[in-house]
């Protein structure tokens, strides 16, 4: 799901060259349209003004984040001058926006860091003002259109008229079959349902512009796609047992599926992926409530099986999860490539961390979880009219 553990390399090595890069006038007039388009977005606002001289290091951490904002703007203009003029795309298309959107939030958090005066007011992204501008916001918003632009779903993808409710039956229903009672299945239902918010941003079965590999409503890669397809297999019937009407409609979807991936139909890529990776950690789920009562944790602990997988299995197996420490270069660049400990160089230097310090600096998936427990809350109250 995403850029995870097994598929990620160090940021250098996926700082690809544009290579079908407008010529640097179209570059530069994109990057003005896109700033025209953008009014407020400007390189040093009001937040970052400070009346009185800086020393030389703090002059160097301003001049890096004004850079980097007009690397960024440079970067979303010659991406939107390439798709509105349908040129060919570089491969992984957006993986130089995610490269500029993260240093740009890291040189923020540097210069906020050396002078903590420029921190600026909260923005609708809900980043911590340390690491954020409230005034690039527009720069965010083109961010988000051109990712949408560049995953949207193939053609013959077939999505459902339910989504939401698909991922938590699902979840609900594999907790059962592995022998969740009904509090706890639902426990599983809602992290479930976080787990396809943090992936997608609750948009089925979507592309994904910074990876070749992974694809659909959970981001799964063609391997964990099969392998979550045997595994349900040998479950489905004693799922139909008690929910035949979530078998039948399972059928139908194979059914509809057919020979196509089956990433690209919204129900069999969820209950795969589910199967693939969650299902056997769903029976842990009373003993994780119990450690985690925050239903925004769970989620993200959740998600760390995507991101490094063998420690969390690890730390859950510990006893004590949260306090369990993870030490590992190449983790810890597993963990980075996921926007965890990525921005600053405070955080960048750490050589370990805690469950708990993980978690607590997984901020950025904190809006997308907190949208679907939203979502969680009014499937079930739904429900029960």
């Amino acid at each position: 799901m995403g850029i995870r553990s097994h598929a990620a390399v160090p940021t250098a090595a996926l700082a690809l060259g544009l290579l079908f890069a407008p010529p640097v006038s179209i570059a530069i007039d994109a990057a003005n349209t896109v700033v025209s388009r953008i009014s407020g977005a400007i390189f040093m606002s009001s937040a970052m003004a400070q009346p009185g001289p800086l020393t030389k290091k703090q002059s160097d951490a301003l001049n890096t984040y004004n850079n980097a904002v007009r690397n960024f703007e440079l970067v979303l203009g010659q991406r939107r001058a390439q798709i509105d003029s349908k040129q060919p795309l570089p491969n992984l298309p957006g993986q130089a926006l995610y490269l500029a959107r993260n240093d740009m939030l890291s040189a923020c958090k540097d210069l906020t860091d050396m002078v903590p005066s420029k921190i600026g007011g909260p923005n609708k992204f809900k980043i911590p003002p340390a690491y954020f501008d409230v005034n690039n916001e527009p720069l965010l918003d083109e961010y988000i259109k051109l990712f949408a632009l560049m995953q949207a779903p193939p053609i013959d993808a077939q999505k459902s008229d339910t989504p939401f409710t698909d991922v938590v039956d699902l979840g609900i229903a594999i907790a059962r079959a592995k022998g969740l009672g009904a509090t706890d299945a639902d426990a599983a239902g809602r992290i479930s349902l976080g787990l396809f918010f943090a992936e997608t941003n609750g948009n089925q079965n979507i592309g994904n512009a910074r990876s070749n590999k992974y694809k659909g409503s959970f981001q799964t890669g063609t391997s964990e796609d099969q392998n979550g397809r045997r595994k349900w297999a040998a479950i489905k019937k004693s799922i139909a047992a008690f929910d035949a009407a979530l078998s039948l409609r399972d059928d139908k979807e194979e059914a509809r599926a057919g020979n196509l991936d089956h990433r690209y139909n919204h129900w069999t890529a969820v209950r795969d992926a589910l199967m693939n990776a969650h299902a056997e950690i769903f029976p842990q789920v009373p003993a994780i409530v119990k450690t985690l009562p925050d239903p925004i944790d769970q989620m993200k602990l959740f998600e760390l099986i995507q991101i490094i997988p063998a420690p969390t299995r690890s730390a859950l197996g510990s006893g004590n999860p949260v306090r369990f420490r993870v030490s590992d270069p190449t983790i810890m660049r597993y963990l980075r490539n996921n926007s965890i400990f990525a921005f600053g160089q405070a955080d960048r230097a750490r050589t370990s961390a805690t469950f708990r310090e993980i978690l607590d600096a997984m901020w950025l998936f904190n809006p997308k979880f907190e949208q679907a427990l939203a979502k969680f809350d009014e499937i079930k109250a739904r429900q029960k009219d």
